[in-house]
């Protein structure tokens, strides 16, 4: 998209989960648009080292190391986001953790960690963010949510639970904030080239297990023959902040190469 057609360029953009993968692959999508990408992450020298090379490409960019887990982190980097870079019209919440194994046997440190970081981390956002952009009658927010909210997946009970409890934590805050003119939405990746999904593969032909599915797991394969790269999602977000889906809220925007059957 042109920076005249996406309504993005001079906004503040908060990035959680900015320092690699999805997160960091959004943070260059903004600033590629013009945006000015407050980016935040517990990886503080990861998310320097982002935010460096975006300014050094020509891109406006700063590193909050925060973790949001933590409510008053949260409330804090928020309040200095918004007092030295400027009004937060954008937040697109990426972080997260990813927890497996079967039910039986997952740990409660695991199960925590994931509704920790996947959704009560998005709600320490969201809550700290409204409270500025709710007065000024505009923004838009995007959560990066996971197509096993909707489809059961093997060992991945904590994951999927906390995304799904995710999903529909936004489209609650949507419909809340529409009387604000602020829009809220989910974009759910399937497998997507990150290290989050290598750290899943077994083997060093992990990508095309991944692509054939696994009839044993009850698991799918990829339609279009291939994984997600992080730019994909990134995509998927700048349209749904874009002036471009400004009639558009509360929707769950699948980004799966077909995994789920559309489901």
């Amino acid at each position: 998209m042109a920076e005249t057609e996406t309504g993005i360029r001079g906004k503040v953009a908060l990035v959680t989960g900015a320092a690699q993968g999805i997160g960091e692959a959004v943070a260059r999508a903004l600033a590629g648009c013009g945006a000015i990408v407050a980016a935040l992450d517990r990886n503080a020298a990861g998310l320097e080292a982002v935010a460096a090379d975006i300014r050094a490409g020509g891109g406006r960019a700063c590193a909050f190391p925060a973790h949001v887990d933590d409510a008053a982190s949260v409330d804090e980097t928020v309040a200095r986001i918004e007092r030295f870079v400027g009004p937060i019209e954008i937040v697109v919440n990426v972080a997260g953790v990813l927890r497996t194994g079967p039910i039986a046997e997952i740990a409660d440190g695991d199960w925590a960690a994931a509704f920790a970081v996947n959704a009560t981390g998005v709600f320490h956002i969201c809550r700290a963010v409204v409270r500025h952009m709710a007065p000024r009658r505009s923004g838009s927010i995007v959560t990066v949510g996971s197509n096993a909210a909707s489809t059961p997946r093997m060992h991945m009970a904590a994951y999927a639970a906390s995304k799904a409890a995710v999903a529909a934590f936004t489209k609650c805050l949507g419909l809340e904030l529409a009387e604000f003119g602020i829009r809220c939405n989910v974009v759910s990746p399937g497998s997507t080239d990150t290290p989050m999904q290598r750290a899943l593969w077994l083997g060093g032909d992990g990508a095309r297990a991944v692509i054939a599915g696994s009839p044993e797991a009850y698991r799918l394969g990829i339609p279009l023959q291939r994984l997600a790269a992080p730019s994909d999602i990134a995509d998927a977000v700048l349209f749904l902040v874009s002036d471009r889906a400004r009639h558009i809220t509360m929707q769950d925007l699948r980004v799966d190469g077909g995994a789920t059957l559309g489901n």
